[in-house]
């Protein structure tokens, strides 16, 4: 695969939940090298259409493609190569608590790797230096040797970053990677996908429920809304009209204020200002 023409084809996907629609005929061209925010009510689609792209669901309709290979087709050895390929950054972490960090961001070359060695356990020396390599980029790699359960929230999403940045992949999947963060760990966790995206080029999708977030760091913007794309486009064109179309109005049929969105610390602070104090101090990274 070509890492500079390798394009993201998403045709005419839908996924339904008995009778419930969750995805409809979404119709997407993402190419290489793309950081792209998906952003809508929760309920939206959003989380579905990842777990398609990574296959750990399948389209009850239509087809997506990577560098013309069909992925939503492919079983077994092919599977396995494309979600080492495409890897997926979770809300809730999914690491091994009771692991240290350095082996559960070594876990993240098991699909590189003879079944024998993952049987056995053992990595050579070059990987655990890449692993090392991978901490220090999040700077946390003095945590290496601590069981991953003991650290903080946006310790264990940079620690599920660097097991990501493991399987070398071509197409980074983040599926609200902040929500669950306070604004300080969320601009950490932030930045470091940005940092991916532009110095290897990796493809990077995430959701988000924020709009400054997504403005902030993304080079284009997609917004879905009951399960459909009803916005695609740049930062600069998400305007107050896209933003109805996505969020829709509020109780009283009015605009939805973009504030009760944010994740910004100086909105925040505001708030805080105006109604009392936030809960305590935002917790160590």
């Amino acid at each position: 695969m070509s890492a500079t023409s390798a394009t993201l084809e998403i045709r005419g996907v839908s996924r339904r939940f008995g009778k419930n629609t969750a995805v409809s005929a979404v119709d997407l061209s993402i190419p290489q090298g793309q950081m792209v925010g998906i952003i809508g009510r929760s309920g939206a689609g959003k989380s579905t259409l990842l777990r398609m792209i990574n296959r750990l669901i399948d389209p009850s309709q239509g087809s997506i493609f990577f560098d013309g290979t069909e992925v939503s087709r492919l079983q077994g050895s092919p599977l396995r190569r494309w979600q080492r390929d495409c890897a997926m950054i979770f809300q809730q972490f999914n690491l091994v608590p009771r692991l240290d960090v350095l082996t559960n961001v070594l876990l993240g070359r098991l699909n590189h790797r003879a079944t024998i060695a993952n049987l056995l356990g053992v990595f050579s020396r070059e990987e655990r230096a890449e692993a090392i390599a991978a901490l220090e980029r999040l700077d946390i790699a003095r945590t290496a040797l601590q069981p991953a359960g003991t650290l903080s929230g946006g310790q264990q999403q940079r620690v599920a970053i660097a097991r990501a940045l493991m399987q070398q992949p071509k197409v980074l999947l983040a599926d609200e990677p902040i929500a669950s963060l306070d604004p300080l760990n969320a601009k950490v966790v932030m930045d470091s996908l940005q940092d991916i995206n532009l110095r290897e080029g990796i493809t990077v999708i995430t959701n988000l429920h924020t709009l400054d977030t997504a403005r902030t760091y993304c080079n284009r913007i997609i917004g879905m809304a009951a399960g459909k794309v009803v916005f695609d486009g740049p930062p600069e064109d998400l305007n107050r009209e896209a933003v109805r179309m996505v969020y829709g109005a509020d109780s009283k049929g009015g605009e939805i204020s973009e504030v009760i969105t944010s994740t910004s610390v100086t909105i925040k602070q505001r708030i805080a200002a105006s109604t009392g104090p936030l809960e305590p101090a935002f917790p160590g990274y």
